[in-house]
């Protein structure tokens, strides 16, 4: 009515907030397919430092004679850290905005990166790369993209999950080729001033183009019918995610997706990309090869995790789930005898691919049950699910250091969490799927008479 008034009388419009826009014009791009534009770059941006973990071994090994279960418990702290600080971050994001929160974050990224140039012991390895980067990493965890997902999505949620997932892989595509050039040619301080440096030239663009909530541009969610009003800034944010918390975990789904999302944690992030750079340079491979392999893991797990939030649209996610665990605890069981060869063989590239596949295809498909199962607080849920990937994941980046100092090889590591991602598919069929509402049955109309 305001509009009406302002066009047939030419008075101008008074200032207040926005209220809801005209429907969109046929063919117009909705403006949730930007904000998920700028979430992408500003993961893939970010993405660079989850490439630098695996390169630091060596490395850090040659210069301080840190045994490599030392380092892989720096990394261990990162990425509990990782997890851990995922649920408090959504909530952070309901009370002080997405793109304050994210700036923050991708800040202690570059802080915590840039000190550990001037390191001289174990304890500030853990301090700046362990806690500030694992804190500043966690605040951009996935969490990050269902917060998005949810507040600017109401159709498509599946597909945009999956492309938001798929950015982190991009970020490590990008820069593990260059970070580990860095790393061979001239050291390892280079490639953490080059993470520090480009979580930093973040920060201005996700100020600028981000936003927090459709209503802040006077839209409804894409696919809404109607329009949705922005919710008030959600006080007391450590209190709501541990309130989330403790109503999760008084169901039985919240701890099914929690061990099997550990078990994708220790499968993904503490085995492979930690440990497989490492691993094949004891079989003499070098370092610069075995980053590409996981840079093409990096390109194929872009296909796989869109593909996947595409499946999640269409079919049942337990089931999604328990293909995606089966497949990659088969593949972890034939990597031994691949890394046998120095050099690069087709069955290698096989593998890759194959695991490239499957990275974090289980993402979409959990997020997807974390929202059927609990609604508004599923984004703070899914932080908490995500922090048991992490453990998962820590335990294991600290286990497989442990296991190559003892026995001399990652053999054992291996086979077992080719083990864990079989219990893992049992697991997700296991999930029971959320009734529907009942809904009220109509009256017998009466007999005519």
């Amino acid at each position: 009515m305001l509009s009406y008034v302002t066009q047939t009388t030419g008075l101008p419009r008074l200032p207040g907030p926005p209220g809801p826009s005209a429907p969109r014009r046929p063919g117009r791009v909705h403006r949730a397919w930007f904000v998920a534009a700028v979430a992408f770059v500003t993961i893939v941006g970010a993405g660079s430092f989850r490439s630098l973990p695996g390169l630091l071994v060596d490395p850090l090994q040659r210069d301080f004679a840190w045994s490599r279960g030392t380092i892989g418990f720096g990394v261990s702290v990162n990425l509990a850290l990782y997890g851990l600080t995922a649920p408090f971050a959504a909530a952070l994001m309901d009370r002080f905005g997405i793109r304050r929160v994210v700036a923050v974050a991708l800040t202690m990224i570059a802080v915590g990166s840039g000190l550990t140039v001037f390191m001289s012991s174990s304890w500030q390895f853990i301090l700046y790369w362990g806690v500030l980067v694992g804190l500043g990493s966690g605040s951009m965890a996935l969490a990050f993209a269902a917060t998005v997902t949810n507040r600017w999505f109401t159709e498509r949620r599946g597909l945009v999950t999956g492309v938001l997932t798929a950015a982190g892989a991009s970020g490590q595509l990008i820069f593990l080729p260059l970070l580990s050039w860095l790393v061979e040619q001239h050291d390892w301080r280079p490639a953490s001033i080059t993470v520090a440096l480009s979580a930093l030239a973040v920060v201005p663009f996700v100020w600028l183009l981000l936003r927090d909530h459709p209503a802040d541009v006077g839209l409804a969610p894409y696919g809404a019918k109607e329009f949705v009003p922005k919710p008030a800034p959600v006080p007391g944010a450590a209190r709501r995610a541990l309130r989330v918390l403790f109503s999760a975990a008084r169901t039985g789904p919240f701890w099914l997706l929690a061990g099997t999302f550990a078990i994708c944690g220790a499968s993904t992030n503490g085995l492979i990309q930690t440990h497989f750079v490492p691993a094949a340079h004891d079989h003499g491979m070098p370092i610069t090869a075995a980053a590409s392999l996981l840079a093409v893991i990096g390109v194929f797990d872009v296909i796989g995790t869109i593909a996947s939030g595409w499946f999640t649209d269409r079919f049942d996610a337990r089931r999604l789930l328990a293909v995606y665990y089966a497949l990659r605890g088969i593949s972890l069981l034939f990597l031994p005898m691949l890394l046998v060869a120095p050099s690069v063989q087709p069955p290698m590239i096989f593998f890759i691919v194959f695991y490239g596949l499957d990275w974090v295809a289980t993402v979409p498909p959990t997020i997807a049950l974390c929202r059927e199962h609990y609604g508004d607080d599923s984004a703070i849920v899914f932080g908490w699910v995500l922090a048991s990937h992490q453990v998962g994941a820590a335990i294991v980046a600290f286990a497989g250091g442990l296991a190559r100092d003892t026995f001399g090889s990652y053999d054992v590591v291996w086979y077992g969490s080719g083990a864990l991602c079989a219990a893992a598919a049992l697991l997700s069929l296991v999930i029971r799927r959320k009734p529907l509402p009942k809904v009220p049955k109509l009256p017998e109309p009466a007999p005519v008479a």
